[in-house]
């Protein structure tokens, strides 16, 4: 499978790319900024963009996908529980001082444990609420991998002091849903460096 994982905008937020080497069918997680970014990398491994998966909607995570939707033809995936989030785009451009985004409910708003697949790659929606009301992380189970958006960090948890976060709800899901994971399971953040669920079941402060 290619992976690029690289940070996008103004808060780096971690945008994936996760393509097939025969299908070159792609899934793009969190496009938040920086498309001719995205679509270089796209031209780079010939890839097409089949998904485009947002974890939740904040707009360093989403403010993108709808041009990138235009560009490339594929469906926006996201929890639909975070459209009061949506709602106040104008808002949370105002939080950083952005332009105000064109964001739009999904395409499709994917059930738990949904699968979420293109032509060689299989993974699966476990959601998290917490951090936000809708937010949802994406295993691919043969990769050892889970795009855990900002859930859960290498050494910290998403935070909750924003709308529609819930500290109760934030570590139920991280406890319930994600640490049950192999400790294999290579963990890409929303922000910051990747970790393990093993070294988070067993280090992280917030965790234990």
């Amino acid at each position: 499978m290619i992976r690029e994982t690289f940070p996008v905008g103004l808060l780096g937020c971690n945008c994936t790319i996760l393509g097939d080497e025969v299908s070159h069918e792609a899934i793009v997680l969190d496009p938040g900024y920086d498309i001719p970014r995205i679509l270089l990398l796209l031209a780079k491994h010939k890839l097409t963009v089949k998904k485009i998966l947002i974890t939740h909607a904040h707009i360093d995570h989403i403010a993108s996908a709808q041009s990138l939707k235009e560009i490339t033809g594929a469906p926006i995936i996201y929890n639909q529980a975070d459209l009061p989030l949506v709602a106040m785009m104008d808002t949370q451009a105002g939080w950083f001082d952005l332009a105000v985004p064109t964001v739009l409910p999904p395409d499709h708003s994917p059930a738990d444990e949904e699968a979420v697949d293109v032509a060689g790659i299989h993974g699966k929606v476990i959601y998290t609420p917490g951090h936000t009301e809708g937010s949802l992380c994406l295993y691919v189970p043969d990769e050892h991998l889970l795009l855990a958006g900002d859930t859960l960090f290498a050494g910290g948890v998403g935070r909750t002091d924003l709308p529609g976060g819930d500290t109760g709800k934030l570590l139920r899901s991280i406890e319930e849903r994600l640490l049950p994971l192999p400790d294999a399971t290579l963990v890409i953040p929303g922000h910051g460096p990747s970790t393990t669920i093993g070294v988070e079941r067993a280090h992280n402060p917030f965790l234990t």
